[in-house]
């Protein structure tokens, strides 16, 4: 493991997700479990999020799109408070829900505004 490319995925996951989150992830990682672990922070969170040509703003939008579409309402969650980390606007997101019901499906945008508003709730937005 490149432990520079690791200690800067790091520091971006957690500015994006929270300390906390990162932290609980990483405590309960196991001897199984740690490469993939260590494998997120280097490559997802340094090698793509840390790239010169979007912003974490853009990429949080991009994350909420492709969640969506793919079905996967845990990491969706996940990245719903990222991107209000990230200075995603509730109108921002309502505008990229209304754009998956048009193009991943009305069930698809439902569960993302569901989402939404539990995390807005639980965040205080």
């Amino acid at each position: 493991m490149d432990q520079d490319k690791f200690d800067k995925g790091l520091a971006t996951r957690k500015a994006v997700l929270g300390d906390a989150y990162v932290d609980n992830s990483l405590n309960k990682a196991t001897d199984f479990t740690m490469a993939f672990q260590e494998y997120v922070t280097t490559y997802c969170w340094n090698d793509c999020w840390n790239r010169p040509g979007l912003d974490h703003k853009t990429r949080s939008m991009l994350n909420l799109a492709m969640l969506s579409a793919l079905n996967r309402p845990n990491e969706f969650r996940v990245h719903c408070r990222g991107a209000v980390n990230n200075g995603v606007t509730k109108e921002e997101m309502r505008e990229i829900f209304l754009q998956i019901g048009t193009y991943c499906g009305v069930p698809a945008a439902l569960e993302a505004f569901k989402i939404a508003q539990e995390v807005f709730d639980d965040m205080g937005v």
